[in-house]
């Protein structure tokens, strides 16, 4: 029964763990015009580059919802910052040898 429970609990950890990237691959993809599997896949340069440009948009919806505006939503500006952290984590060296930046 124990080996039950546990398989159950493993499927649900795995459930929860594939809608929360089946949700940061759509909202990038309708954000941003990426494809999550592609920023995973390239090159430590063009990986610096997309988080760079992550945070600028992320930026620019911190800036939307400190002002009120009225097209800021909460959702994007988490799946924003998920997707930066999740490439952040991957850590690649650029050419100089540089981690980036955090």
């Amino acid at each position: 029964m124990r080996a039950l429970q546990r398989d159950a609990g493993q499927f649900a950890a795995y459930k929860q763990k594939s809608a929360k990237e089946a949700g940061q691959r759509v909202a990038l993809r309708l954000l941003c015009g990426l494809d999550l599997e592609e920023l995973t896949a390239c090159s430590a340069s063009e990986r610096i580059k997309l988080v760079e440009r992550l945070d600028r948009l992320l930026k620019r919806e911190r800036l939307k919802g400190l002002k009120k505006h009225w097209s800021y939503d909460l959702n994007r500006h988490i799946a924003l910052k998920q997707a930066r952290d999740r490439l952040r984590a991957l850590k690649p060296v650029s050419q100089t040898g540089n981690q980036l930046p955090e």
